[in-house]
């Protein structure tokens, strides 16, 4: 059992880290947060095999506070370390800010170089992160990243500020700081002669096409029109957007199409990998009766008993596929065959369906022709 101690263990990183090592039987986690005393903090210290130190401060009330909160706390912790005689391994959290000549990125160095200094002289690995904007669950809107606040805003309607859309922003993902974190702590990866640790994979965005990304989330519900997630950059911003939607906002009603025979509703449309719909078909009911020259779908019953029919246009043969329920069967749908549904047995039959393009009106690719 290895003991990992966090320091900043309730903030946006340290959620998401402790999170993922809580979830390990051979990890015990001691959280730090800025409401804990110095004297919890050494007793944390001295039991600790291993140091997250994510603690500090973005965004302080007075410029003053930088000092204190990244520098100070750091010679804080290490001066904790030096008098209980502790040798403990460090991941310092710090940002790409240390490069600048700013109170930020100047008290960032330092702390840096606070831990740099206690490795060499115990004789201990320390590993230092500079990390860009960093964006993910948990993030704090107004604080944090322009993600989480962007996220925030437009999911609630409201207005968000962008004065140059051109503008090139470098953004990592929680989930691979975490990875690179933990991977850190289990096989001591190589750093540099500087102790700095490489940095995850970083994904660059303009403003203007951040903007329109989270836009297009949220107009989805509207549109049902899914934004591609072939990219993992995309995926990720969606999951973010998504983790800031208002409690009381999770869900979102569907338009259903009612008439004689039930009613059907489109559930998600995608550019490139066409859309998904369900049905709700009564008894004796036959849908379909139609074909499609390059359109195909597929069909799958997931309550009731139906058949489904296909005919070659210009042939006579008529093929059935029996379908139920309880034992879940999917039917393709090639093009060339006019094809249908009926509802065989005493209940409704429920049916999603899959079509490989959108519905365009202009040009439907449907004909009608009885099977």
């Amino acid at each position: 059992m290895k003991t990992v101690l966090v320091t900043g263990a309730f903030g946006f990183i340290g959620r998401n880290l402790v999170a993922t090592l809580s979830s390990r039987e051979d990890i015990e986690v001691l959280k730090i947060g800025s409401k804990h005393s110095l004297n919890e903090l050494e007793e944390c210290a001295i039991k600790a095999d291993f140091i997250f130190h994510l603690a500090g401060i973005n965004r302080p009330e007075n410029i003053e506070d930088f000092a204190s909160g990244n520098l100070g706390y750091t010679e804080q912790l290490i001066e904790l370390l030096n008098k209980n005689n502790k040798k403990t391994p460090i991941v310092l959290s710090s940002s790409i800010q240390a490069e600048r000549n700013n109170p930020y990125g100047l008290s960032k160095f330092a702390a840096e170089k606070k831990v740099s200094y206690y490795g060499s002289l115990v004789g201990v690995n320390t590993y230092i992160f500079r990390l860009p904007n960093v964006f993910g669950k948990w993030s704090k809107p107004n604080y944090n990243s322009v993600v989480a606040t962007w996220c925030y805003n437009i999911s609630r309607n409201i207005p968000i500020q962008i004065n140059d859309p051109d503008l090139e922003i470098s953004l990592v993902y929680i989930d691979d700081v975490i990875e690179s974190f933990i991977n850190v702590m289990d096989k001591c990866e190589m750093k540099n002669e500087n102790n700095y640790t490489d940095s995850p994979r970083a994904f660059k965005i303009k403003l203007g096409e951040l903007e329109t990304s989270i836009k297009n989330f949220k107009g989805s519900r509207d549109t049902l029109v899914i934004s591609d997630l072939e990219s993992d950059f995309e995926r990720f911003l969606y999951s973010t957007y998504l983790s800031y939607l208002p409690e009381d906002d999770f869900g979102y009603d569907l338009e259903m199409k009612h008439d004689n025979r039930g009613w059907l509703a489109e559930f998600i449309k995608t550019k490139h990998s066409g859309q998904v719909f369900i049905s709700r078909t009564k008894p004796g009911i036959t849908r379909g009766n139609h074909w499609h020259h390059t359109k195909v779908e597929k069909f799958l019953v997931i309550e009731g008993k139906a058949v489904v029919r296909f005919r070659q246009i210009e042939g006579d043969q008529i093929i059935e596929y029996p379908v139920i329920g309880e034992s879940l069967r999917v039917i393709d749908i090639p093009p060339g065959y006019t094809h249908s549904i009926t509802n065989t047995g005493v209940t409704d039959v429920i049916t999603l369906f899959w079509a490989n393009e959108l519905f365009n009106p202009e040009k439907p690719d449907t004909y009608y022709l009885e099977v």
